[in-house]
């Protein structure tokens, strides 16, 4: 198993968010949590990225109990957050802000080897190298956003809604390079608003709802189920 979570309690100070949260994640898989708003999905996300600390329960990766780390030594891990803001470094250039993304990696042939794939899998940052990253469109953003993560090398995906704010046309591009990267062997956990989009693309999903994994099971067998179909899909 490359993630797994147990009995997770989380929120920020004195408010809890999460309660009793656990699910598991295994190599190469691609996994959805959907749910409401105020559910509790990005809190989870930045649980496991480091960025909140746990009030209780565990976080192991890949067998290594990593339940409170920092943030920075989470990274070095192989566990790359893509939230969606995106946090990019609007002052400096395409490329430099792709390079920051690998600042845990120190050899130049593997950062080399990196570069090329993330600007296959993106040909546009490649043709917007030298333009200020804070001059990009949405989309653009979006996928300087994953193709910094992908600098890292992770072993890990947490992506933060990737269709947020972008038109359709984007957002099926965004969703086509999330696959690419299924194809090639990337685990990917995904927290995303648009869950018939979601539920077609991914292996797994749970449904988090007032902070407790209410559902779970193979998309294909959520999309189907009658609550999801009815509080998620509108049918």
């Amino acid at each position: 198993m490359l993630l797994e979570i147990n009995n997770l309690n989380a929120g920020y100070g004195f408010l809890q968010i999460l309660r009793d949260v656990s699910l598991k994640i295994k190599k190469a898989e691609y996994v959805c949590l959907i749910g409401p708003n105020g559910a509790g999905k990005s809190t989870t996300l930045k649980t496991i990225a480091g960025i909140i600390k746990p009030m209780s329960g565990q976080i192991v990766f890949e067998g290594k109990d990593i339940s409170g780390w920092p943030g920075n030594r989470v990274t070095r891990l192989g566990i790359s957050f893509i939230s969606e803001e995106m946090n990019l470094f609007t002052n400096m250039t395409v490329h430099e802000n792709m390079m920051m993304g690998a600042y845990t990696i120190k050899d130049k042939n593997t950062k080399n080897r990196l570069l090329e794939f993330a600007y296959g899998l993106f040909p546009r940052l490649q043709e917007r190298s030298n333009q200020l990253a804070g001059t990009l469109s949405g989309g653009e953003r979006k996928m300087l956003g994953i193709g910094r993560a992908l600098m890292a090398d992770p072993k890990l995906l947490l992506v933060d809604e990737p269709s947020f704010g972008l038109a359709p046309q984007l957002t099926d591009q965004v969703f086509s390079s999330l696959d690419t990267l299924r194809q090639e062997g990337k685990t990917i956990l995904v927290v995303e608003q648009n869950v018939t989009k979601t539920l077609s693309v991914t292996d797994r999903g749970y449904v988090l709802e007032n902070g407790r994994i209410e559902l779970k099971g193979p998309s294909a067998e959520l999309a189907d189920n009658a609550h999801v179909r009815k509080v998620f899909l509108g049918v």
